[in-house]
């Protein structure tokens, strides 16, 4: 017990003891007389490699941060043009669905960029030729350009129509 106790937590009492006024600087300097337990008396702080090591692992950390950040922005972007091509391709479906269909090759570019192929055709002819029924198939393929590559979508369904003799 003593001094050297007083070296490793703060004493108020000590601290009052070696408050000093100095005559010559007229201020006031307070001498605390207290240390972490956890350091070293010989080494209060930490080398350059640690810090530089620390600094590393940080900077590896942000890197790996940022690029999660920018994959997941590209996820969303692509996911964003899926959605928009179906929603256009969803659209000229109905459209043709609720017309007049005829069997047949069309196609159709969009303002936007995008390119619609529609193939319309007969199926399963050789079941439905007694009835007074034709099923027709319908295939909607939307395509457009993002970046460097081409990438498109296909929308097929069927619709029962009466057949005209």
């Amino acid at each position: 017990m003593g001094e050297q106790d007083n070296t490793f937590w703060f004493n108020p009492k000590n601290a009052l003891r070696k408050m000093q006024i100095s005559r010559k600087n007229k201020k006031l300097s307070i001498f605390f007389n207290f240390r972490l337990p956890i350091l070293n008396s010989e080494r209060d702080g930490f080398t350059l490699l640690e810090i530089l090591v620390a600094i590393a692992i940080l900077g590896i950390a942000i890197t790996i941060i940022i690029q999660l950040f920018s994959s997941n922005l590209r996820a969303i972007k692509a996911s964003g043009d899926y959605v928009t091509a179906s929603i256009k391709a969803e659209a000229k479906m109905r459209e043709i669905l609720d017309g007049t269909l005829s069997e047949g090759i069309y196609g159709e570019t969009t303002d936007d960029g995008y390119t619609m192929d529609i193939a319309i055709s007969e199926v399963l002819n050789e079941r439905t030729e007694n009835l007074n029924l034709k099923l027709l198939q319908v295939d909607l393929t939307i395509r457009w350009i993002e970046g460097t590559k081409q990438k498109s979508m296909t929308l097929s369904t069927l619709k029962m129509l009466e057949r005209e003799f």
